[in-house]
């Protein structure tokens, strides 16, 4: 491997997928979710790592702006110790160069004000947009015009008058870890125990196995969002309640609840997931699993539900603080998290992509990494982190 990336020799044992197994830093030229609207307020400055590139934000004027978290001089993070002089600059701590955030300029070196490179170097920037309480950040080629951010998130998620509440964490595990926990069909079984089960009133299956190859479904249309779906029709896909080992019951699922969620699973260029509905039947769960580096993601939990007033935001939210958090985004899938941090060593060196034993459920884990190889705009290589 060479500064953490895949090694070259694991790729040339791949037969599918290349693209996405060579994506461990994930993919670029793609807008990814680096950090909440709550989290950066006026004139304050958040570094971040997304894909393996620093950068730093700032709100001004209310607008949040996003630089390459580097001073050209001498390469040192210019988020060690934050030094701003004027509310539209930043000021390099080690030797005064000044950058304004809107276009990453030099205007100016503190204490060498007559210096012939102030105009004529800059960082580079990169697009954000704020939408929905959520800061996203272009993660590419910074000639690229990005695509619109509605490509690049769940169908739904940008939708008029859908709100959404969410949280963030770093997980110690692979993005590509992350994004296929959240899809594998049979990884129910790992929340047989959880605490959200008795409080939402689940009917929870023991594992799903798909019935044929219609149990999954691909949207690729130009233009739009690319995903996966988990279709959990009775006609595509058998729930599975009793649990036998040499034909001896084991352990029972939990089949007398009365809401059996959710109806699809969906899975979404680059790196997110639509659980649809849940937890309860008006309320979709979307989660992004953002590359930090090649060892790292963020993962985000969002909830989403349409209302049609202010009252019922405001129902919505209490909702959200008073309950969901801690049911649901944090009893529910901390055993995700665990999951994916135990998994990591297996995929840590690489060889992992070709030691692993797939099976016939595992058969929408294949249809992703088809898609995200065929649909992805780059993959983020060592030159870009630099």
């Amino acid at each position: 491997m060479a500064d953490g990336f895949v090694d070259p020799a694991v790729l040339d044992k791949v037969k599918v997928g290349k693209g996405y197994i060579a994506a461990k830093y994930g993919f670029r030229n793609h807008w990814y979710p680096a950090i909440l609207s709550e989290e950066i307020e006026e004139e304050q400055v958040v570094p971040a790592q997304i894909c393996g590139e620093k950068i730093i934000f700032k709100r001004i004027d209310g607008k949040v702006f996003c630089i390459k978290d580097q001073c050209v001089h001498k390469g040192v993070p210019l988020s060690r110790k934050v030094e701003c002089y004027t509310k539209n600059t930043i000021t390099c701590w080690y030797h005064g160069f000044t950058y304004r955030f809107e276009d990453g300029v030099l205007n100016g070196i503190v204490g060498v004000p007559e210096s012939n490179v102030i105009g004529r170097k800059r960082v580079r920037t990169y697009a954000v947009e704020e939408r929905k309480g959520i800061i996203f950040v272009f993660i590419g080629d910074e000639e690229t015009v990005p695509p619109p951010l509605e490509e690049d998130v769940p169908p739904g998620f940008l939708s008029e008058g859908h709100v959404l509440r969410g949280r963030r964490q770093d997980v110690n595990a692979n993005w590509r870890i992350g994004a296929e926990n959240g899809f594998d069909s049979t990884h129910i079984f790992i929340h047989k125990d959880s605490i959200l089960v008795e409080d939402a009133d689940l009917a929870l299956p023991l594992g799903l196995v798909p019935l044929h190859n219609g149990a999954f479904e691909t949207t690729e249309e130009d233009g739009g969002p690319k995903g996966v779906h988990d279709i959990f029709s009775p006609e595509a896909i058998n729930p599975v309640f009793e649990g036998k080992i040499d034909g001896e019951t084991v352990r029972m699922g939990r089949p007398e609840g009365k809401n059996m969620l959710p109806q699809t699973i969906s899975i979404w260029m680059p790196c997110a997931l639509r659980v649809q509905p849940w937890p309860a039947p008006d309320i979709t769960q979307y989660e992004f699993y953002v590359p930090i580096d090649g060892e790292r993601h963020i993962y985000f939990q969002f909830l989403g539900k349409t209302v049609g007033s202010v009252e019922e935001e405001a129902a919505f939210d209490k909702e959200f603080k008073e309950r969901w958090v801690e049911k649901a985004l944090i009893g529910f899938n901390k055993d995700d998290i665990w999951a994916r941090e135990a998994n990591q060593e297996f995929y840590a060196d690489d060889t992992g992509w070709l030691r692993e034993s797939l099976f016939e459920a595992d058969g929408n884990i294949v249809r992703w990494r088809k898609l995200a190889d065929e649909h992805n705009r780059g993959i983020q290589g060592p030159e870009h982190v630099r």
